[in-house]
C-alpha cells in the first residue's frame, strides 16, 4: 500500500519538526491557525499535492545537543499521539550517524552523508509508489546540503524548508518552546515568524535507475538495520553507498550515450534529446505501441504541449459556440435588419423557426445564402454580415439538438463521403455552413470567435497553432484589415501573435487560403495575402491552397502565386489526400510548396517521396477528416471494414516528415490528442517514442523563423521533462 514518508535532518532545534508537520498535517495539531497567509499556505500545500505523512523518520547526529533536541521531540510527539485516532497514528523512526557530533571531521562528515543517501533510498523502497518528502530545515548546512543531494540522486516529491524571521523570533516571550506548548496554534505574532515552504521537486536521476550487470541499486545492501526500537543508531559496515553511485553515474552515462546512438540508428525520427536521458527500461516503455494502454503519463497526448499546422478557422466551432457568436452578432444587429432577415428567411427557407419536426430541404445551406442576398440588396449590407445576420438568426431560434441534426444528419456515416455521398466534398463541409464565412463576416463576431478558438486551444493543450481562413470571404472591401482586427481580437484573448517568448501560453498564427474554386480571384488574393504578411509578418506566416481538389490544379495557379514567391511568403497546399500523387508534384514544383495538406498519395509515387524525405517537406495528415472525406479502416468502426488501410504506416516506414493534425475539429468533432490515438489506431505499429516524434517535427515544421521554432521546442521539450519526472514519481 503506497505511504508518505517524511524525512528530516534535526540539529539543535527540535521545533523544526513541528513547523513542517503542522503545515503537512493541520488536522493533527494546526500550527498555523492564525497565520497572516494562512490560505496561501493551504494552496501551496494542495498545489503540490502534500499530505499528512505515515511515516516521520528522522536524521541526525550523537551528539549532546542533538540528544537534548531528540528527547524534547519525543517528549512532543508522544503528547501528539495521545491526542490522535489509533487508526491515524503514525510512526515515527530516529536514526543517528555513529560517532558524529558537530561534524566537524572529513570522518563525521562521510558518517553522516552515507546515512542521509541510505535513508532516502530506504524511504523510497518503503513508500511503496507513495511520496517521499524532504525536510531540510533542521541541523548544520552540510546536513541539509547532504539530503538535498540524497534527493537529487532518488528523488523526492517535494524539498520543504522552513524560512524563519530570526530577529523577531528573539523577541522575550514570543515563542513557548517547551514540547507542548507546540500541541496548540501558535499566537498570530509568532506565526508570523515563520513560514514553510517549498523549495522544489527532485525527479531523481535516470542513470542512477539503470540496471547495471544485472543489479540495480538495491536498499537491501545498504541497509539502515531499522529495529522495532523508536532510536537506532546507524554504523558504518564497510560499504559505501555514495562510491557505488559514482560509479554508476559514469557507467551509466556510457548506456545512455550507447542507447541514444543505436536510437538514432534504428528510427527514422528525431527524438527528443531531453527524452534520450530517460532510463533505456523507460525508454523501453515509450517505445510500445500508442495504442496499448499504459500508466505513464508520457504516453497520454491529452498531456502533451501540442502544436496544430492544420486547423481551419470555421470548422472550430462547437454548435454551443456558434451560438454564443451568433447572439453577439444579433445583439449589434439594429432591430430593422434583424425583422429584414426574418421575412428573407420565411421567403427562403421553409421551417427555419421551427424544431425537430418542421421541414427543412437539404438545399437549405443554398436558401440560407439566398436570404442573405435578399438581405443585403434590400437593407444595403455588405453580402458578408447580410449572411452573418441570417445565420445568427438560425443559430439563435434552434436549439443545440435541432442545430446537429440539421448540420450533421443527411452525411451519416461520415465516411468516404467524397466517393460514397451523392453531395462528395460538399458533404464533408456541410457541418460548416453555419459557422465560419457565415459568421466571420459580422464585426461583432469577431471577439466572441477568438475568445472561443483560444479557450478551445487551451484547453487542448497547445502551445502552438496556426488557424488558416479566407479573409476575403469575411470582409472583400478589406481584407487586409480584417487581418488586423482580428488579430487585436486574439491578443485580447490571451493568445500570442508576436515573437514567442515563454510568457506566451499559446503563439498563434494565420495561413491566407486561396480557393482553388474560385479561379478568377487568386491572383488578387495573393496579392492580399502578401500584403497583410508585410504588415504582419509575425501573424500572416503564409499562404494555403484549398477548397476540392478536383476542381482546379496546382500548376494552373502558378503565376498567380509569383508575388508570394517573391515576398518570400511560406507555402502549404491541399494536394493528394483524394487525388492523385501527381498533384502532389505539382503543389512542390510549380508551387514551390514548404508543406502539404494531407499528401495521402505521395507513398505512391517512391521516387517522389524520396525528395520530399531528402528536403525536409512536411505532411500535414489530418486523419479523422481524411476519413470521412476519402475513407480508411478503422478497427473501432464496423462500417469502414470495407475500405483500404489508411497509408500512415507506409509513411511511417518510409521516414517521411509527418504531422498530425485536425483539419477542422468541430466538424470532425474530435481534438488534436484524439488525433493521435485515431492515427495510432490506423497504424499499430506506432509507438509513443514515434508519436512524440511527429509532434516534434511539427515543431520543426512550423512557419515561424527558425529562432522562434527553436524557443518552441524548448518549451515543449520542458514540459514533456516535467511531465516525464512526474510520471516516474507519481504513477497515473
Amino acid at each position: 500500500m503506497p505511504v508518505t514518508i517524511l524525512v528530516a535532518s534535526l540539529g539543535a532545534s527540535w521545533e523544526v519538526v513541528p513547523e513542517i508537520l503542522g503545515w503537512l498535517a493541520p488536522q493533527w495539531v494546526d500550527v498555523y491557525a492564525h497565520h497572516p497567509q494562512r490560505e496561501a499556505l493551504q494552496k501551496q500545500r494542495q498545489d503540490w499535492g502534500l499530505e499528512a505523512p505515515q511515516q516521520v523518520w528522522i536524521l541526525t547526529t550523537q551528539g549532546q545537543s542533538a540528544n537534548d533536541s531528540v528527547g524534547r521531540l519525543c517528549e512532543w510527539w508522544d503528547a501528539l499521539i495521545e491526542q490522535l485516532p489509533l487508526q491515524a497514528r503514525p510512526e515515527l523512526h530516529i536514526w543517528c550517524a555513529a560517532q558524529t557530533d558537530a561534524l566537524a571531521s572529513t570522518e563525521e562528515c562521510r558518517r553522516w552523508r552515507e546515512m542521509a543517501l541510505r535513508a532516502v533510498l530506504a524511504a523510497h523502497a518503503q513508500a511503496c509508489g507513495g511520496k517521499v518528502v524532504l525536510s531540510l530545515a533542521g541541523g548544520r548546512k552540510t546536513m541539509s546540503a547532504d539530503l538535498q543531494d540524497a534527493a537529487h540522486a532518488f528523488g523526492a516529491a517535494a524539498l520543504l524548508h522552513v524560512v524563519a524571521d530570526e530577529q523577531m523570533l528573539r523577541t522575550p516571550g514570543l515563542l513557548d518552546k517547551s514540547p507542548r506548548a507546540w500541541l496548540q496554534p501558535l499566537s498570530a505574532q509568532a506565526a508570523a515568524a515563520i513560514s514553510p515552504m517549498v523549495i522544489s521537486r527532485a525527479p531523481g536521476e535516470p542513470a542512477l535507475r539503470v540496471v547495471i550487470d544485472g543489479q540495480d541499486l538495491r536498499p537491501q545492501d545498504y541497509p539502515l538495520h531499522p529495529t522495532p526500537q523508536r532510536h537506532s543508531v546507524w554504523q558504518p559496515d564497510g560499504r559505501w553507498l555514495d562510491q557505488e553511485i559514482e560509479r554508476r553515474r559514469r557507467q551509466a552515462q556510457h548506456l545512455l550515450v550507447g542507447q541514444a546512438l543505436v536510437l538514432a540508428r534504428s528510427d527514422p525520427y528525431e527524438p527528443w534529446p531531453l527524452l534520450l536521458r530517460l532510463e533505456p527500461a523507460r525508454i523501453d516503455v515509450l517505445r510500445r505501441p500508442l495504442a496499448q494502454s499504459t500508466d505513464d503519463l508520457l504516453a497520454a497526448p491529452e498531456r502533451w504541449p501540442l502544436a496544430d499546422l492544420h486547423r481551419h478557422l470555421g470548422g472550430c466551432l462547437s454548435v454551443e459556440q456558434q451560438r454564443d457568436v451568433a447572439a453577439e452578432v444579433l445583439q449589434a444587429t439594429p432591430a430593422k435588419h434583424r425583422a429584414d432577415a426574418q421575412r428573407a428567411l420565411d421567403r427562403c427557407w421553409t421551417g427555419w423557426r421551427g424544431g425537430a419536426g418542421a421541414a427543412v430541404t437539404p438545399d437549405w445551406p443554398q436558401r440560407l445564402r439566398c436570404a442573405a442576398s435578399q438581405l443585403s440588396e434590400q437593407a444595403g449590407l455588405p453580402e458578408p454580415r447580410a449572411r452573418a445576420v441570417a445565420a445568427a438568426l438560425v443559430l439563435q431560434a434552434r436549439s443545440c439538438e435541432d442545430l446537429a441534426q440539421l448540420l450533421w444528419a443527411d452525411t451519416e456515416p461520415r465516411v468516404a463521403l467524397k466517393s460514397r455521398h451523392p453531395w462528395k466534398f460538399a458533404a464533408y463541409e456541410r457541418p460548416g455552413e453555419l459557422s465560419g464565412s457565415a459568421l466571420l463576416g459580422h464585426p461583432a463576431a469577431l471577439m466572441p470567435y477568438a475568445r472561443a478558438v483560444v479557450r478551445q486551444a487551451l484547453e487542448e493543450g497547445l502551445l502552438y497553432v496556426e488557424w488558416r481562413a479566407s479573409p476575403h470571404k469575411y470582409c472583400p472591401d478589406d481584407p487586409v484589415g480584417w487581418v488586423r482586427a482580428f488579430e487585436r481580437a486574439l491578443r485580447e484573448a490571451g493568445a500570442g501573435t508576436n515573437t514567442y517568448d515563454e510568457r506566451m501560453a499559446l503563439r498563434a498564427g494565420l495561413i491566407w487560403i486561396v480557393d482553388r474554386r474560385q479561379r478568377d480571384k487568386a491572383a488578387q488574393v495573393v496579392r492580399w495575402a502578401v500584403e497583410a504578411h508585410e504588415q504582419r509578418p509575425e501573424f500572416l506566416l503564409g499562404l494555403d491552397l484549398a477548397g476540392d481538389e478536383g476542381t482546379t490544379e496546382p500548376q494552373a495557379l502558378a503565376q498567380h502565386f509569383e508575388p508570394a514567391f517573391q515576398a518570400c511568403l511560406r507555402i502549404t497546399i491541399h494536394a493528394g489526400e483524394g487525388e492523385s500523387a501527381e498533384r502532389i508534384w505539382q503543389a512542390a514544383y510549380h508551387l514551390h510548396a514548404d508543406r502539404i495538406g494531407h499528401g495521402l498519395t505521395l507513398i505512391d509515387d517512391p521516387r517522389l517521396a524520396q525528395r520530399f524525405r531528402d528536403r525536409g517537406i512536411a505532411l500535414e495528415l489530418c486523419p479523422s477528416s481524411n476519413q470521412e472525406v476519402v475513407g480508411y479502416a478503422d478497427p473501432q468502426r464496423p462500417e469502414t471494414a470495407d475500405l483500404p488501410e489508411y497509408p500512415l504506416q507506409r509513411l511511417l516506414e518510409a521516414g517521411l516528415p509527418l504531422t498530425l493534425n485536425t483539419d477542422n475539429p468541430a466538424i470532425s468533432r474530435t481534438s488534436l490528442a484524439q488525433e493521435y490515438r485515431l492515427a495510432a489506431r490506423v497504424a499499430p505499429g506506432m509507438s509513443v517514442w514515434t508519436a512524440l516524434s511527429l509532434l516534434k517535427m511539427a515543431y520543426q515544421s512550423a512557419f515561424v523563423p527558425a529562432r522562434e521554432r527553436t524557443a518552441l521546442q524548448r518549451k515543449a521539450a520542458q514540459k514533456l521533462m516535467e511531465l516525464a519526472t512526474h510520471s516516474a514519481r507519481h504513477p497515473s
